[in-house]
């Protein structure tokens, strides 16, 4: 298979998972998600080859070590650990040519009520803005993708990120394993999602022999970033505030303001 898709995997977005203990290493029902989480970035990989495209999967929560390895079908590349370079969740992106990008377990911005887990990067912060718009860390990610030209094609996650995504990228194919319900979750059946995952996955890629459809894929890079954090602790937004071209805006929130994404990119990593 000369086709490659590139998948970043995230925890808080897979079927069913509520609560914080249920996404840490060496809690007692990590293992149960972790297993979950497997099973859908399998099913993508599925998905994928029956599409023609071999896979590179990124362990993009916490350790980066959640993913079985042995779960996944043998055509699978695993990214696990952190590389601590700007590219963090997208780790490896940028290191050989890829055709597409898909994302599964993603979950919705700060403070969103989509998922009661819902955080940007890290739970430090209250919110992240690019332009003026809630940032997601699928928007930050997407974004990467634009960077190096690369079409974001699937998204797996909770249901108001799905229709987030669907307004940034208007061609991307979603599957929500979930919906937010206050501090609740109405979950899918886990089969289901799979399942789901695993067709949806197969037709977003077939869709990229469409010109229109591949184009409507392509997320636009706009002239300049506007990049504001609001953090929950004042002393941590004037110790970020010191970040090279950030400003204070008040006692909570930094600004940075860059007309190259290399450099936004610069900002997130040592400021979110």
């Amino acid at each position: 298979m000369d086709l490659k898709l590139y998948i970043s995997a995230d925890i808080e977005g897979t079927a069913g998972i509520d609560t914080w203990d249920e996404t840490e290493y060496g809690e007692g029902r990590y293992g149960y998600f972790a297993s979950q989480m497997t099973k859908e970035v399998s099913a993508a990989v599925e998905g994928a080859e029956q599409a023609g495209y071999q896979s590179t999967v990124k362990d993009a929560h916490d350790s980066a070590r959640n993913i079985d390895p042995a779960g996944l079908p043998q055509s699978t590349r695993l990214i696990r650990g952190w590389s601590r370079d700007l590219w963090c969740m997208m780790g490896g992106l940028d290191q050989e040519h890829y055709d597409a990008v898909a994302f599964t377990g993603y979950h919705s911005d700060a403070m969103s009520d989509g998922n009661p887990l819902s955080h940007t990067m890290t739970t430090s912060v209250q919110k992240v803005y690019i332009n003026g718009q809630r940032a997601s860390e699928f928007t930050i990610n997407a974004y990467m993708a634009a960077y190096l030209g690369i079409p974001v094609v699937f998204l797996s996650g909770d249901e108001a990120l799905c229709q987030a995504a669907k307004e940034l990228v208007p061609g991307i194919q979603t599957v929500a394993a979930k919906t937010g319900l206050g501090s609740a979750v109405i979950s899918r059946h886990p089969a289901v999602v799979c399942e789901d995952i695993r067709m949806t996955v197969r037709r977003a890629l077939e869709n990229l022999k469409d010109p229109d459809k591949r184009a409507a894929c392509m997320l636009t890079l706009p002239p300049s970033f506007e990049i504001r954090v609001e953090y929950k602790d004042w002393g941590t937004a004037h110790r970020l505030s010191f970040y090279p071209g950030a400003l204070a805006v008040d006692a909570k929130t930094i600004s940075f303001t860059t007309a190259d994404y290399y450099e936004a990119m610069r900002f997130m990593h040592f400021c979110l």
